[in-house]
């Protein structure tokens, strides 16, 4: 059995850090994505119309139950047989973005529930249109609440990137294991990738706080 090799560790360090900037960028595409797709799933969950509830109810259930693995498979091994064919980063950002909005939906569509109905009340006696309402006092108020559970979403989808290796995005993962092929040694670079992954998790949870502090003074005053 293989030890930690600290020689090795230290010499594939900058080879597997090359990951690091696709593994960033597909993290932080696919989140920006399903923030957006996600405020308008939730919109969409929360309309009083069937016709535009039921959908996104239906995306949303679909999304959540079917692993995200499966869905990259379907984007880029089963799309080609259709004529779609999709790159590696391409059908990475498109898993993630789709299976992530599902999540980012239903934490919107919960903070957006949890603000005090007494809001919307005094916003329309001010004369504010439901737009305005929207974007002055209930958004504020509903991203505070779901600052939380969203960073822990972008958190995961950090994490959850190292999946897309098995379609040859040459992200941590996919850096980590080609050197551990090449040199014999999984469990030196394995430990080296956990280490980078923990760090950038880390670095954001500092953020996440930091950006919870500023949330937390602008509700207070």
């Amino acid at each position: 059995m293989r030890s930690f090799d600290l020689n090795l560790a230290i010499e594939s360090f900058p080879f597997i850090l090359k990951g690091l900037q696709y593994t960033l960028f597909v993290a932080v595409i696919s989140m920006a994505i399903a923030l957006v797709f996600g405020f308008i799933l939730a919109l969409g969950r929360m309309s009083k119309q069937a016709y535009v509830r039921i959908p996104c109810m239906l995306f949303i259930s679909f999304n959540r139950g079917v692993p995200i693995l499966l869905l990259l498979f379907l984007l880029y091994a089963a799309l080609p047989e259709f004529g779609f064919q999709l790159s590696a980063v391409a059908a990475a950002i498109v898993g993630f973005s789709l299976n992530t909005s599902a999540y980012v939906a239903e934490v919107n569509r919960s903070a957006l529930a949890a603000v005090d109905r007494g809001q919307h009340e005094a916003a329309a006696s001010l004369g504010l249109s439901k737009t305005k309402a929207m974007q002055h006092i209930i958004l504020p108020q509903a991203v505070r609440i779901a600052l939380p559970p969203l960073s822990n979403i972008f958190l995961s989808l950090v994490k959850m990137t190292s999946i897309a290796s098995t379609i040859a995005l040459p992200e941590l993962m996919y850096q980590a294991r080609i050197v551990g092929g090449r040199e014999f040694n999984y469990f030196t670079v394995l430990i080296v990738a956990a280490l980078i992954y923990w760090g950038i998790c880390s670095l954001l949870s500092l953020l996440q706080r930091y950006l919870e502090k500023r949330f937390n003074r602008y509700i207070e005053t």
